[in-house]
Protein backbone atom coordinates (compact mmCIF):
# COMPACT_ATOMS: atom_id res chain seq x y z
CA UNK A 1 0.00 0.00 0.00
CA UNK A 2 0.75 3.32 -0.37
CA UNK A 3 3.30 4.72 2.53
CA UNK A 4 1.31 7.97 2.49
CA UNK A 5 -2.22 6.52 2.83
CA UNK A 6 -2.69 7.58 6.46
CA UNK A 7 -4.27 4.74 8.60
CA UNK A 8 -7.49 6.53 8.83
CA UNK A 9 -7.34 6.48 4.53
CA UNK A 10 -6.84 10.06 4.04
CA UNK A 11 -3.87 11.01 1.77
CA UNK A 12 -0.48 12.63 3.53
CA UNK A 13 0.77 13.71 -0.19
CA UNK A 14 -2.24 15.92 -0.10
CA UNK A 15 -2.06 17.21 3.61
CA UNK A 16 -1.25 20.85 3.74
CA UNK A 17 0.24 19.90 6.88
CA UNK A 18 3.35 17.61 5.16
CA UNK A 19 3.51 20.29 2.44
CA UNK A 20 4.12 22.64 4.84
CA UNK A 21 6.72 21.00 6.38
CA UNK A 22 8.51 19.19 3.86
CA UNK A 23 9.25 22.73 2.12
CA UNK A 24 9.39 24.57 5.27
CA UNK A 25 6.56 26.82 4.21
CA UNK A 26 5.57 29.19 7.36
CA UNK A 27 3.00 31.25 5.46
CA UNK A 28 1.30 27.39 5.28
CA UNK A 29 1.39 26.27 8.64
CA UNK A 30 -0.45 29.82 9.62
CA UNK A 31 -2.78 29.50 7.14
CA UNK A 32 -3.70 25.65 8.38
CA UNK A 33 -3.17 26.17 11.78
CA UNK A 34 -5.75 28.94 11.76
CA UNK A 35 -8.06 26.80 9.30
CA UNK A 36 -7.44 23.85 11.72
CA UNK A 37 -8.45 25.92 14.80
CA UNK A 38 -11.72 27.14 13.48
CA UNK A 39 -12.42 24.08 12.58
CA UNK A 40 -11.81 21.52 15.98
CA UNK A 41 -12.57 24.62 18.15
CA UNK A 42 -8.91 24.39 20.00
CA UNK A 43 -6.36 26.24 19.18
CA UNK A 44 -3.84 24.92 16.83
CA UNK A 45 -0.61 26.90 16.60
CA UNK A 46 1.92 26.85 13.41
CA UNK A 47 4.76 25.40 15.64
CA UNK A 48 2.15 22.05 15.84
CA UNK A 49 1.88 22.13 11.89
CA UNK A 50 5.36 19.26 11.27
CA UNK A 51 3.96 16.05 9.89
CA UNK A 52 5.99 13.99 7.18
CA UNK A 53 3.26 11.44 7.22
CA UNK A 54 0.97 9.23 9.70
CA UNK A 55 2.87 6.09 8.64
CA UNK A 56 6.14 7.70 7.58
CA UNK A 57 8.99 8.01 9.71
CA UNK A 58 9.43 11.87 11.21
CA UNK A 59 7.32 14.69 12.50
CA UNK A 60 4.16 14.78 13.09
CA UNK A 61 1.41 16.60 14.57
CA UNK A 62 0.64 16.32 17.98
CA UNK A 63 -2.78 14.99 17.32
CA UNK A 64 -1.85 12.46 14.79
CA UNK A 65 1.12 11.57 17.30
CA UNK A 66 -1.01 10.52 19.73
CA UNK A 67 -4.54 11.11 20.13
CA UNK A 68 -6.05 10.23 16.48
CA UNK A 69 -8.07 7.49 17.98
CA UNK A 70 -7.90 5.80 14.13
CA UNK A 71 -4.00 5.77 14.18
CA UNK A 72 -4.42 4.59 17.72
CA UNK A 73 -6.57 1.43 17.04
CA UNK A 74 -4.93 0.21 13.60
CA UNK A 75 -1.33 0.21 15.54
CA UNK A 76 -3.31 -1.40 18.91
CA UNK A 77 -4.27 -3.87 16.26
CA UNK A 78 -0.78 -4.29 14.60
CA UNK A 79 -2.49 -2.99 11.40
CA UNK A 80 -0.94 -0.77 8.62
CA UNK A 81 -3.84 0.82 7.82
CA UNK A 82 -7.50 0.13 9.01
CA UNK A 83 -7.93 -1.23 5.47
CA UNK A 84 -6.88 -4.60 7.42
CA UNK A 85 -9.68 -4.14 9.71
CA UNK A 86 -12.83 -6.46 9.11
CA UNK A 87 -14.70 -3.87 10.67
CA UNK A 88 -13.81 -1.07 8.70
CA UNK A 89 -17.03 -0.73 6.54
CA UNK A 90 -19.25 0.06 9.92
CA UNK A 91 -16.63 1.34 12.23
CA UNK A 92 -17.78 4.40 14.27
CA UNK A 93 -13.95 5.45 15.02
CA UNK A 94 -13.24 5.09 10.89
CA UNK A 95 -16.49 7.12 10.27
CA UNK A 96 -15.03 9.98 11.54
CA UNK A 97 -13.26 10.51 8.56
CA UNK A 98 -14.85 8.39 5.88
CA UNK A 99 -18.38 10.22 6.34
CA UNK A 100 -16.50 13.55 4.90
CA UNK A 101 -14.42 11.70 2.76
CA UNK A 102 -15.45 9.05 0.46
CA UNK A 103 -11.92 8.82 -1.09
CA UNK A 104 -11.06 7.12 1.75
CA UNK A 105 -12.39 4.43 1.76
CA UNK A 106 -11.47 3.70 -1.88
CA UNK A 107 -7.56 4.69 -0.75
CA UNK A 108 -8.13 1.65 2.28
CA UNK A 109 -9.60 -0.59 -0.13
CA UNK A 110 -6.39 -0.99 -2.53
CA UNK A 111 -4.00 -3.40 -1.37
Amino acid sequence: MNPYIACCGLDCEKCEARIATINNDNALREKVAKEWSELNKVEITPQMINCTGCRIEGAKTPFCQSLCPIRKCANSKGYETCGNCSEMEHCDKLSMVTSNNKQTLSNLRVK
